[in-house]
């Protein structure tokens, strides 16, 4: 590698190269944890079992959170291991700096994208609808903001390229991202945030 390559050499964010695999099993786990009751009707009768549906709802996504959160965290630790191994001398150690807290943060991004599925999935109601929609948000729309000069700015705060901000631990030579890795979390919590809140609502105002 040049020496400007070597200055940004990231070991620890190399080894996530497969997290979009990971993103991708996230979202569909999130958006049939929440619609496949819709897609069933089971729904009618789980709003008959708890009518307030606050309580259903936020009781349902903290089960599934938690699930998500320990998977995520399993597949972020075996993911890191396998990844510096392969590595070689090129490798990181976990007691780094930054390290340890990239490869949580790499579990809690995973976590945060099921979260966020299962806002936008309360919203929409519809399987097919739903990863009709977050599949070319995640995969197309975000990859062509973040790549292009002209929308690079937006890009940078949509939730999964601010999220990911966590995982790295060497930041580029080029990189004016005007955050830090917690700071993009939080920018990735507030739209978790907001979806959940739009669930919600809609949740209240209509019918089964």
């Amino acid at each position: 590698m040049s020496a400007r390559d070597r200055l940004s050499f990231d070991p620890t964010f190399i080894s996530f190269a497969g997290m979009s695999l990971g993103q991708l099993a996230m979202i569909v786990f999130g958006v049939l944890v929440v619609s496949n009751e819709y897609s069933t009707g089971m729904i009618r009768t789980s709003l008959a079992a708890v009518p307030q549906r606050g309580t259903f709802l936020f009781s349902k996504i903290a089960v599934a959170t938690g699930l998500a959160l320990l998977v995520g965290l399993l597949t972020s630790f075996v993911t890191f291991f396998l990844g510096q191994a392969a590595l070689g001398s090129l490798r990181a150690s976990i007691s780094d700096p930054g390290v340890l807290r990239a490869v949580i943060g790499g579990g809690l991004y995973m976590t945060l994208i099921a979260v966020f599925s299962m806002g936008v999935a309360t919203m929409l109601r519809s399987p097919m609808l739903s990863l009709g929609i977050l599949m070319p948000f995640f995969f197309l729309i975000s990859a062509i903001l973040g790549n292009v000069s002209a929308t690079k700015k937006v890009g940078r705060f949509l939730p999964d390229q601010a999220g990911s901000r966590i995982l790295r631990v060497v930041t580029p030579l080029d990189d004016d991202t005007p955050y830090g890795p917690w700071g993009g979390l939080g920018i990735m919590l507030l739209w978790v945030a907001v979806a959940l809140v739009g669930g919600y609502v809609l949740l209240r105002k209509r019918d089964a």
